[in-house]
């Protein structure tokens, strides 16, 4: 018995649909995009003069005291609790102006001469703006 071999026929692609679609799909695209075309306005920015950062001086200079008579300014504790130390870390944070508004508050049990010598040293560098801080006790 003889038998022959037919020649197998080549799978055939119709890519006709397939480029129909795709052509639908540039068009879809081409007429929903929006050409906007912005209007540009030149503006000329600012330049800073020097690139150096410069400290603002605090808007308030809090002096807190504690019970055991330590200060601290701007919840920033001093090394000792001598005036000279309470005016050289006053004149730094205040950077030399006065006008700036002061606060001083201090513990229940802190020795009065520690808020005297808070009020007396700030005084003397010339603040005006001393308030000292209260708390009222809430009525039973």
């Amino acid at each position: 018995m003889k038998l022959s071999v037919r020649p197998r026929a080549q799978p055939e692609v119709n890519l006709t649909s397939l480029i129909d679609v795709v052509l639908l799909l540039l068009i879809f695209f081409m007429v929903s995009t929006s050409f906007v075309k912005k209007s540009q306005i030149a503006i000329r920015l600012p330049q800073a003069d020097s690139a150096s950062i410069v400290a603002e001086p605090p808007v308030q200079i809090d002096i807190m005291i504690t019970e055991t008579g330590t200060y601290l300014i701007n919840n920033r504790e001093l090394i000792n609790n001598r005036p000279a130390t309470i005016r050289n870390a006053l004149q730094k944070v205040s950077a030399g102006n006065n006008k700036v508004p002061l606060t001083i508050s201090a513990d229940a049990n802190a020795k009065h001469q520690h808020v005297v010598t808070a009020m007396d040293v700030a005084g003397r560098l010339g603040f005006t703006q001393i308030t000292i801080a209260t708390v009222n006790d809430p009525v039973e």
